[in-house]
């Protein structure tokens, strides 16, 4: 496995943890927990982009945080899930996956 595909799952991980921190935060120390991850966070998805293409890193970072913010707000804070949530939540997860599918295709055509 490439090492740039562990820096897109750290930084997918760890955008999850700072928008939970963001739900949570009452006081000036919690802020103070949140800022290093969030930099800490944008340190993983720079070092990803260095060896895989950027649309495709920030299309998977996107979707990672949209789709967990999702699932976050209802597994954690009561929110509801509906059919048109699932249906959309599928749609973001095909697309990642097609554009995936895209960049390898692309990167097969370069190599020949």
């Amino acid at each position: 496995m490439n090492k740039s595909w562990i820096f897109v799952v750290l930084t997918s991980i760890s955008e999850l943890v700072w928008i939970y921190g963001f739900n949570v935060a009452t006081t000036w120390w919690h802020w103070a927990i949140i800022v290093p991850i969030i930099i800490v966070d944008f340190w993983f998805l720079a070092k990803a982009c260095e060896n895989l293409p950027t649309g495709t890193v920030y299309a998977i970072f996107a979707a990672a945080g949209t789709v967990g913010t999702a699932l976050m707000d209802v597994y954690l804070f009561d929110g509801t899930l509906t059919t048109e949530k699932i249906i959309f939540i599928a749609v973001i997860v095909v697309g990642v996956i097609l554009l995936n599918i895209a960049d390898t295709i692309a990167e097969r055509k370069e190599r020949v």
